[in-house]
């Protein structure tokens, strides 16, 4: 009996996701639980296990094509079977035209209703308060459905009725692109609402001049005589660079920079080192960090809140968000309840998901729901950094390389072990004072670190 493979649900606010690599083949024998493919959505990239064991008969999607949730992607056929001669992936080539299908089908579809006319009448398309559940949804209702928490905060955030832009997701959805383009618009007014502005495509092969007149806006970043190697970005560069645009756009960022002296943990960790590594953790200068950030933030609470409009959402647990590098781009995997771990916990943790983050085994739960971010630029030799606020968050933790330095210590060059830490901030909430308020207590609670908290 054939079995449906099925996009997953990554999550509550996940409505789609790309495949990008499929690890077997049509043809190919497959166990239940074994690696099938790769997809990438907005939280996170992950490996999708077989959900029964067979031959691979039939992929329906191609890499590099966006589907939605729940749709079928491939089929695995009982052991032996031989796959249709015809159940063969489509070429990657053909994906973009199959998305711009399916969305052209779906805008015909939805012109055919007009602005105001009822949707078909489903039990999908009722909704409580909306005349009390009366009456079937409108489009603009629909549309107001099919967005992300996300989108759905960016449109509170500028007063923006989603009902009002023309979604270019999957079945009509609106996406950041589309509400970020439509707010960026010229004509973009309360009372005057424009259309939504797709994101630029890419170049072209066409001569620069033509590009300029279509797009006033575009400037070619080459032109037809250089030596170019052009690459599409990745699904996970996409979705970095759209994230922290929309931070920049969002938060009002502020940054504070600290030297601390790290030479009485570089003493206690290397004491420790060999008993911590018996446990089977590593105590690295980020246990001692992240313990010191988490105690700050208990003393500073607003460090570990959000905003939602004109309300202030305190977090009573420290959800620890660790910046992990990856060979394509950066992923944020979260330590939920850090608070309540001592450093041992804290080390294990540590390891865990920043392992599990570079060989793609994070579950979607693991990068939500962080209430404060950890960077590490100092990794590759970085004095500091400036980080970007990962959104709704308001604050981020920049760690410069830890090295010995000369410094003044009782009026005489010493050489001590020294870092830079930064702290990136959103003074809509946070005022300077506060954040240096915060920024010295971690710097207390580092230069002299309790060797009965390790």
């Amino acid at each position: 009996m054939a079995t449906d493979v099925m996009m997953p649900q990554m999550g509550e606010s996940i409505a789609e996701g790309t495949v990008v690599r499929w690890l077997k083949q049509v043809g190919d024998s497959v166990e239940r639980d074994e690696p099938l493919f790769e997809i990438s959505t907005d939280k996170v990239d992950a490996e999708i296990p077989s959900p029964a064991a067979g031959v691979l008969t039939d992929i329906k999607v191609s890499v590099g094509e966006t589907v939605a949730v729940n749709s079928v992607v491939a089929t695995i056929g009982a052991p032996g079977e031989k796959p249709a001669a015809a159940a063969s992936a489509k070429p990657a080539g053909n994906a973009p035209a199959a998305v711009a299908a399916g969305k052209a089908t779906a805008s015909q579809s939805t012109q055919a209703q007009g602005d105001g006319a009822p949707a078909p009448s489903t039990p999908a398309a009722k909704e409580a308060g909306v005349n009390g559940g009366e009456r079937p949804l409108t489009r603009d209702d629909l549309r107001r459905q099919k967005s992300s928490p996300l989108v759905r905060r960016i449109a509170r955030e500028h007063n923006v009725d989603i009902g009002q832009i023309s979604g270019s997701g999957i079945g009509g959805r609106v996406t950041k692109n589309d509400i970020l383009g439509y707010i960026d618009s010229p004509s973009h007014a309360p009372s005057a609402p424009a259309p939504a502005q797709p994101a630029q495509p890419s170049r072209p092969a066409a001569a620069p001049g033509a590009a300029a007149q279509a797009s006033p806006a575009y400037t070619p970043a080459y032109s037809d005589a250089d030596r170019v190697d052009v690459q599409p970005m990745t699904v996970m560069r996409k979705k970095i660079a759209e994230h922290m645009v929309l931070s920049r756009r969002t938060s009002a960022h502020v940054h504070s920079v600290f030297h601390v002296n790290f030479s009485k943990v570089d003493r206690i960790r290397r004491e420790k080192k060999a008993e911590y590594e018996r446990m089977g953790a590593k105590l690295t200068f980020m246990s001692f960090i992240s313990k010191a950030v988490i105690d700050a933030i208990r003393r500073h609470p607003v460090i570990n809140s959000s905003l939602d409009g004109d309300n202030i959402i305190y977090r009573k647990d420290v959800n620890l968000g660790i910046a992990v590098a990856l060979e394509n781009g950066l992923i944020v995997p979260v330590i939920r309840n850090a608070d309540e771990k001592n450093m041992l916990g804290l080390s294990r943790a540590i390891a865990d998901v920043a392992g599990r983050a570079r060989s793609k085994q994070l579950k979607p739960e693991e990068v939500q729901g962080g209430t404060f971010t950890i960077t590490n630029p100092g990794t590759f030799g970085a004095q500091f950094g400036m980080p970007i606020i990962n959104q709704p968050q308001v604050a981020i933790l920049g760690v410069g390389i830890v090295e010995k330095r000369p410094v003044v210590v009782d009026d005489a060059i010493a050489i001590r072990t020294m870092a830079y830490l930064t702290l990136g901030y959103d003074h809509r909430l946070i005022d300077g004072a506060v954040a240096d308020e915060f920024m010295s207590d971690v710097k207390n609670q580092i230069e002299n670190f309790d060797p009965n908290q390790v």
